[in-house]
């Protein structure tokens, strides 16, 4: 049983309450326990039920939490975003849901669709993808309260931009955590970002916190399973439109990174003129860069790129102009106190955009699109006009808002709105208030 917050905060704590009593008596019982280790059900590796009519009880009244947003636009002018919502944090109370506008985003549908996956597994990290096929992909994380054990799941739909579009069976790609848009290579190939990264000790954490009611020798299993995974910034790929995905490459920091405990995550590729492929991801501090020169079979150590960004994740894309647009944070300054233990939080303000005509070794304008603190994880898209849609999340456990913002190459140059498809801090959704 999963116990869902909803209306006021008094209403929230106290089903909190209940559930910390009741949710290990919720689990089956586990052979395990006194039977020795046996394969373990893992509902990670289930998928999960796609709930196309989804209830009052995922109704944005409900939400104590909203982030991670990512968007598309189909040929027709549909726009689709997708986060990760539920309450009141991340954790097993997570799930994706998926929304529409048909007036260029002025107005968004309820939620049309809702990835929950049953027991003590959150869904999280959507991203969404329009491919050169017209077939709109959504790609989502499932896992043990954002630890270990997270997957890598998709689903595809053709028909998006009908009254009831059908979704495919959902397949599960790879281990990790999906980092951003698959990217199509001159080749014809398929390269999708997947972080993989140790979460024992967030899994340590979680266990206590959200009462995960997993037995002694169930936890041991998702360790071992954990501790023999590839790590690092890796590279899947695809040369069948997406029917099969296999490892193909990974980016790595240096020993001396590694040993700090920095981690590079939130990775993104683009492909430059000259035909080297050029990941950049999150790391402290600021971002980090990796080369490959034959495909993405390898790349060269994950080092700074001298662009200066807080912890959090960042947007890159190649525009139709052939420009490369980035999205990321330009605060006044980028700091971390001494022993700070959420670092990641902080500086996250001034969102803006920015082009490079030079494959990213200078940029120029800056639009602001938000100067606010608590604003985060920027995705986008382009329509055929040229209209850039970028959507971001502000203060993900109070405010809970999505909001987009719509905006042309000329408007970031000149650094203000100039065109009329200008539009900045337009309301996708706001949670429970």
């Amino acid at each position: 049983m999963r116990v869902r917050c909803r209306g006021c905060l008094t209403v929230c704590l106290f089903e909190l309450l209940v559930r910390s009593f009741a949710f290990p008596q919720s689990v089956p019982p586990n052979p395990q326990a006194d039977q020795g280790c046996r394969p373990y059900p893992d509902l990670t590796l289930e998928p999960p039920p796609i709930n196309t009519s989804p209830g009052a009880e995922y109704a944005a009244a409900t939400r104590m939490y909203q982030a991670g947003p990512t968007i598309e636009r189909t040929r027709n002018g549909r726009l689709w975003a997708a986060w990760t919502s539920g309450g009141p944090d991340e954790g097993p109370f997570n799930y994706v849901l998926l929304t529409s506008s048909d007036d260029g985003g002025h107005t968004w549908s309820e939620a049309r669709l809702v990835i929950d996956p049953p027991g003590n597994v959150s869904a999280s990290s959507p991203l969404l993808w329009y491919d050169d096929g017209g077939r709109l992909w959504l790609f989502w994380t499932q896992g043990y309260a954002d630890a270990v054990g997270s997957r890598v799941w998709a689903i595809v739909a053709d028909n998006v931009d009908s009254a009831a579009p059908t979704w495919s069976r959902p397949m599960r790609i790879a281990d990790g955590r999906v980092s951003g848009k698959p990217l199509v290579v001159a080749n014809g190939a398929w390269l999708l970002p997947i972080h993989s990264e140790s979460g024992a000790q967030d899994f340590d954490e979680a266990l206590g916190f959200y009462h995960l009611g997993l037995s002694p020798c169930v936890v041991a299993t998702l360790k071992k399973e954990d501790a023999s995974r590839i790590k690092g910034a890796l590279v899947y790929r695809s040369t069948d439109q997406g029917r099969s995905w296999e490892l193909l490459g990974q980016a790595n920091l240096p020993p001396r990174a590694t040993a700090k405990g920095y981690r590079a995550v939130e990775q993104l590729i683009v492909e430059r003129r000259n035909g080297t492929l050029w990941m950049l991801a999150r790391t402290p501090p600021g971002i980090g860069q990796s080369v490959s020169q034959d495909d993405g079979k390898t790349w060269t150590e994950i080092q700074p790129s001298g662009i200066r960004h807080p912890l959090t994740r960042f947007f890159i894309r190649r525009l139709r102009s052939g420009r490369l647009l980035m999205v990321r944070h330009d605060p006044p300054s980028v700091e971390y106190p001494k022993n700070c233990n959420d670092c990641g939080e902080l500086n996250r303000s001034h969102l803006k955009a920015y082009v490079s005509d030079d494959d990213g070794n200078s940029w120029r304008g800056g639009l602001l699109l938000d100067d606010r603190e608590k604003v985060s994880y920027p995705d986008g898209t382009q329509a055929a006009d040229g209209t850039i849609f970028i959507v971001y999340d502000h203060d993900r456990r109070t405010a809970r808002e999505i909001l987009l913002a719509s905006f042309t190459e000329e408007d970031i140059l000149q650094r203000h709105c100039i065109a009329h498809a200008c539009s900045l801090r337009t309301l996708v959704s706001r949670g429970s208030r």
